[in-house]
Order: C-alpha cells, then structure tokens, then sequence
C-alpha cells in the first residue's frame, strides 16, 4: 500500500513539471513559472494524496482555503496561488475549478516606499565597489525591474543614441528608456574593470548575475547609508518614477519609461510625491 501511495506521490510531482514545461513553451517569465511551482508543490506538501484526479471539487477549494489561511498569504500571494491551482486544473485535467470564490475582495491600497534624492545620494556615495554602484546606479536611473536589470544584455546599451533597450518586460513587452550621461560614465568604468562578455552585469563564474546576490548589494548599501527604511529593487524604481514626476517630467512619459499598461498604475506617484502634497496648505495656514 505504501509503495502504490509513493508511486502515485511521485506522478504528482511529475505532473507539476509537466506543468511548469507547458508554460515554459506557451512563453510564461521563469518567475512566475518558479511561483507557480511553488504554490502547487506547497499544496501537495500539506495535502498527502497520491492523484489529483482524487480531489473532488470540494476537496480542492477546501485545501486551497486551509493553504491561504494556514500560510496566512498577502493579498497579492493569494491571488498568485489561486491563480496557480487554476490555471494548473484548465491546463492539465480540462477541469474548471471555481478558485475565484476564495479570490480576496479588495486590492489593499499600499503606498509605496520611496527614497528622497538626498538618501540615493548617499547610497551612492557609500557604495565604493565599482559594480555594485553601476547596479544601483542603472535601476535606479533606468527605473527597472529586478529582474529586467538581471536580463540586461551588453548588446541592450546604445552609446550613440543615449538609450538602453529593455527586451521582455513585463508582459513580454519592449521599451525603450534614456542613458544619462553620467550613468555612461559609470558603465564605462565599470566595463574597463570587470569586462562583462554577454549579459551587464554576471557573476564571479560567468552567466547572469543573482537575485540573491542582487537582493545583498542593495542591503548593503542601505546599511552603509544608515536609512532606515524597508528598500529593495523595486524602492528605486518607485523612487526613480517619484523623482522624475517631482522635476516635471509628464506622467504619461513617465509611464511609457516604466512599461505600464495604465495610466492608473502610474498614477499612484501622485500620491506619493512630497513636492505635489508641500504645495497644498494646510487649513491651519489659513487662520
């Protein structure tokens, strides 16, 4: 019984990977493959059980709640999770679960985190490693995501034009976005000293740079500057939109350089922008 049990285990895990191959052909990011990995491998974990044909409907929901809850998922992680079971179900069984019922009711309206000019400044300033001040250095002044300044191709910077070009975005989209003349300076140091072959910015032994490594750079630096403030990658790229709305630029320009579909994702810099809330007075002015 034991042995029928480990060899139905082992076809779920199988599955999963078949799974994770047909995203793979059907041009799904690695990240989000990865995610969704984990969410249903997650789910097997918790729930033993040797076929996913075995769960009725119920079951499933069910599981998936106890998996949400006991995880105690944010909202953004539920979401993905659900997402995950879904589209796991349509993909592979042709079976339509109703995963939506336990979709959470409401986006939470999280502001996010930005750093002040002055605070880039001295991240900057306190980072002496030649490339991990270009890595700083490029997301903030390129406004990217972690992962499209880790898929940063040598090939990608055009000197002559002043513009890098950013291939498979999110949403398998392209983009083009300006090259300062200070960040050229900086690369080209960089270049001199570290003399990357394929992709900017790579490892010790070759082949893309880290995430892990990437995640380490940036909390080093944030040390040394002695800011106290959660930032990762993507606290530059917020800062890199806030500056660049706070000295004028259009926010429709500002949504092209990040790559967003909707005005309404770029928007929320409005909010954020201490130079639009320093000038609305306070009732208190006024008395």
């Amino acid at each position: 019984m034991l042995y029928l049990y480990q060899i139905g285990a082992k076809m779920v895990v199988k599955t999963i990977d078949k799974f994770c191959k047909l995203l793979e052909i059907k041009g799904y990011s690695q990240s989000t493959i990865d995610n969704y990995k984990n969410h249903l491998l997650t789910f097997k974990n918790l729930f033993q059980f040797s076929s996913w044909s075995d769960l009725s409907d119920k079951e499933l929901l069910n599981n998936a709640y106890l998996q949400i809850t006991k995880k105690q998922m944010a909202f953004n992680t539920q979401k993905q999770c659900l997402s995950a079971l879904n589209l796991f179900f349509k993909e592979m069984f042709n079976r339509d679960v109703r995963f939506k019922a336990l979709a959470p009711n409401r986006t939470p309206s999280y502001l996010p985190v930005v750093l002040a000019p002055s605070e880039v400044k001295d991240i900057l300033n306190k980072t002496k490693n030649v490339k991990h001040k270009a890595i700083i250095s490029v997301i903030y002044g390129l406004g990217l995501r972690s992962a499209e300044l880790l898929n940063l191709k040598i090939e990608d910077i055009d000197g002559a034009r002043n513009v890098v070009l950013i291939k498979n975005g999110k949403g398998k989209k392209d983009r083009v976005v300006m090259l300062s003349q200070r960040l050229k300076l900086q690369l080209r140091e960089y270049f001199i000293k570290y003399k990357p072959t394929v992709f900017l910015f790579e490892g010790q032994k070759g082949g893309k740079y880290s995430q892990s490594s990437l995640q380490q750079v940036i909390k080093q630096a944030v040390k040394r500057a002695k800011i106290n403030k959660v930032v990762t990658a993507h606290t530059l790229r917020h800062s890199f939109a806030t500056h660049l709305l706070e000295n004028g630029t259009d926010i429709r320009v500002i949504q092209k350089l990040l790559g967003h579909n909707d005005i309404k994702t770029t928007q929320i810099y409005t909010r954020v922008s201490s130079a639009i809330i320093q000038q609305i007075k306070s009732p208190l002015d006024y008395l």
